[in-house]
């Protein structure tokens, strides 16, 4: 993360004359603060699988950068395989000593067999053979791994505690930083370990139904500073753990709320009553196929236009059906793309994580300076991540981050079935937004048409009525409003005026949209031409 994002976190209290150890991993510094605070013991606690020795590695490594020796006390993996797991990350030990437990050691222990138990006298054996590896390097950083082979050789709860008291006590009169790493090999509800250690991180895997795996670390304690609590996603990559913190709620930094984005449609920016306020959140909803992407890419053609910078996600569309489309329609992006003003980005369903797509979006307005997000779509945001809880209160978070930053972000939300009902399922996530666009089809004389309207906008006042719209050339193109229809939004609505007030094709594609024109013109004409004419007369 850069320096921005931990200007993001005011709310966490640290002292600013405590040393910090930083992990090397610059999400999970962000999460902490800055870093564990120096000459502590801290446990990292997880299942096999979750990270523990990569993250160790990194903290060794991290140190070894400042110039702080590090060592790394294996009982259960073997220097060879530390070594193939740093190669696997394109890391180099160097500067960093490998303590394993030597094969003679275990030919004294057996030596040493008296009265007492073999697992005491190979406890005490082990415990004296790394403070002995420990006092002869003098490491400013330890890693120790793993405690589980420990408890196995206490074999009972109060021995296990004692020794690991006894590691405390050790360490305390030491310059120090350590790190226990366990298994999660305890009994259920054991958490003496948790209560010893001055600092308790949990890594976690998540195993899904379908698709990649999720992993998730939550910092449950750390003495003496605040931190930002709750679950964190985090990936395993090439060159190692990448942490993506939580979005902060934080106050607002930027007031653009003067600033206007028009959609270059006359008709559209004033069904929103002056375009779309900088700042606020848009949802855009509609029955597949009713121009929803297009409007999206025409906001996205306005803000590009005024220099600005634009980040587009598609969760449902493949990146080539998205680029026919908008060559078909003369809106192509691919010289915005190209300058890098534009960053287009196609999601993977069951590839990305709500922390990790949250993450992308922080970096991208604080680092590149994005002004404009579309998503698009929310379905496709939420069905790509089926078994995470509570995404809606994510989303409100990310929304929140943006509008404290001035950056405005369009939701698109696409409805069941052609003609359902228009709030059924954009009452879930419509509260989150602060413009709400409805874009509905409706029937007329056999034939299916489209109408757009504004059901809400907090930020100031819009015009109430339904227009008909079409996509054509450049756009969406929107007509006047539909003063002489009722029940447009049942899809069946009926016609209560004397003339005929629908958009109409000149036969070269062109649009009709003047009603006021048409009803003037049309009362000078017999009733049964009002068709006829419709067809022939030049688009307004």
């Amino acid at each position: 993360m850069t320096p921005d994002s931990v200007r993001t976190q005011e709310s966490v209290d640290t002292a600013p004359d405590q040393p910090r150890a930083r992990t090397g991993i610059a999400g999970l510094d962000d999460i902490l603060g800055g870093g564990l605070p120096t000459n502590h013991l801290y446990l990292l606690d997880g299942e096999p699988g979750t990270g523990k020795t990569t993250l160790g590695l990194q903290f060794l490594i991290e140190g070894a950068g400042k110039g702080e020796r590090g060592l790394y006390v294996t009982l259960s993996e073997s220097r060879a395989e530390l070594e193939a797991v740093a190669g696997s990350h394109g890391w180099s030990l160097d500067g960093i000593d490998i303590f394993e437990l030597s094969k003679d050691g275990a030919q004294d222990i057996e030596e040493s067999y008296t009265i007492f138990h073999p697992a005491e006298v190979e406890l005490q054996q082990t415990v004296d053979e790394v403070l002995k590896a420990v006092e002869q390097h003098n490491p400013l950083r330890v890693v120790f791994d793993s405690l589980s082979e420990m408890r196995l050789l206490a074999r009972e709860p109060l021995r296990f505690r004692r020794q690991i008291l006894a590691l405390k006590q050790f360490f305390n009169g030491r310059d120090c930083t350590v790190i226990l790493l366990d298994d999660k090999t305890a009994p259920e509800g054991d958490l003496q370990l948790h209560s010893l250690a001055h600092g308790v991180i949990v890594l976690e895997h998540v195993a899904l139904e379908y698709g990649s795996e999720r992993r998730r670390l939550q910092v449950t304690k750390v003495r003496g500073i605040r931190f930002r609590g709750g679950f964190h996603d985090f990936r395993i990559k090439t060159g190692g753990i990448e942490v993506y913190p939580r979005v902060l709620q934080d106050e607002p930094r930027v007031d653009v709320s003067h600033d206007r984005l028009l959609s270059e449609s006359r008709a559209l920016d004033s069904l929103l009553g002056g375009g779309i306020t900088c700042g606020t959140s848009t949802l855009i909803t509609g029955a597949a196929g009713t121009g929803k992407s297009v409007l999206c890419t025409q906001f996205a053609r306005a803000e590009l236009d005024r220099g600005r910078k634009v980040l587009f996600y598609l969760f449902d569309e493949r990146m080539s059906t998205f680029r026919q489309r908008t060559e078909a329609l003369e809106m192509g992006l691919d010289e915005a793309r190209e300058k890098g003003q534009l960053r287009m980005v196609q999601v993977e369903p069951t590839e990305l994580s709500p922390g990790e797509f949250a993450s992308q979006v922080v970096r991208a307005v604080e680092n590149d300076g994005v002004t404009l997000v579309i998503i698009d779509s929310i379905n496709g945001y939420m069905q790509s991540m089926p078994e995470e809880r509570l995404l809606p209160i994510q989303i409100h978070e990310l929304l929140s981050f943006l509008s404290n930053n001035g950056v405005m972000c369009i939701m698109t939300l696409v409805q069941h079935g052609i003609f359902g009902s228009p709030v059924d399922e954009a009452a879930e996530v419509s509260y989150l937004a602060d413009t709400v666009i409805l874009l509905r089809y409706f029937e007329v004389n056999g034939s299916v048409r489209q109408a757009i309207s504004v059901v809400k906008k907090r930020s100031g006042d819009h015009e109430r009525t339904i227009r008909e719209c079409r996509v054509q050339k450049g756009g969406l193109f929107v007509g006047e409003p539909l003063r002489d229809f009722q029940g447009v939004l049942t899809g069946v609505p009926s016609y209560t005026g004397p003339t005929a007030p629908l958009l109409h094709d000149d036969g070269n594609g062109k649009k009709r949209g003047s009603i006021e024109q048409q009803s003037s013109e049309a009362r000078n004409r017999p009733q049964d031409n009002v068709a006829e004419y419709g067809r022939n007369r030049d688009s307004t």
